[in-house]
């Protein structure tokens, strides 16, 4: 991705998480977050997987945390200090990989 994210304005952050299916966000840690459930490892990590190269590809990279069938996914983007486009481009793509 070429050009820098901007921080999105709470009135586009609300309405673009109106569009992300399970995705919360959380004041807190100025991220959107979301916990998948799979039916077991294997498709955990093949979620975790295809997300991964995503990630490298957009240079855009989630913080996680897996056990066994459950990824609890955090988004935000440090640089521009909070939650940008970028981190919906990759919920969607996330709940695609996840089937939703």
């Amino acid at each position: 991705m070429s050009e820098r994210p901007i921080k999105l304005s709470d009135p586009d952050r609300a309405a673009a998480l109106g569009n992300a299916v399970g995705w919360i966000y959380d004041a807190d840690t100025a991220a959107i977050t979301k916990t998948f459930m799979f039916a077991d490892f294997s498709e955990a990590w093949g979620f975790m997987n295809r997300a991964a190269l995503l990630a490298e590809k957009m240079d855009h990279h989630p913080e996680w945390f897996n056990v066994y069938n459950r990824v609890e996914v955090k988004m935000t983007t440090h640089d521009a200090g909070g939650v940008t486009s970028w981190d919906f481009d990759m919920a969607a793509a996330m709940n695609g990989f996840a089937g939703e």
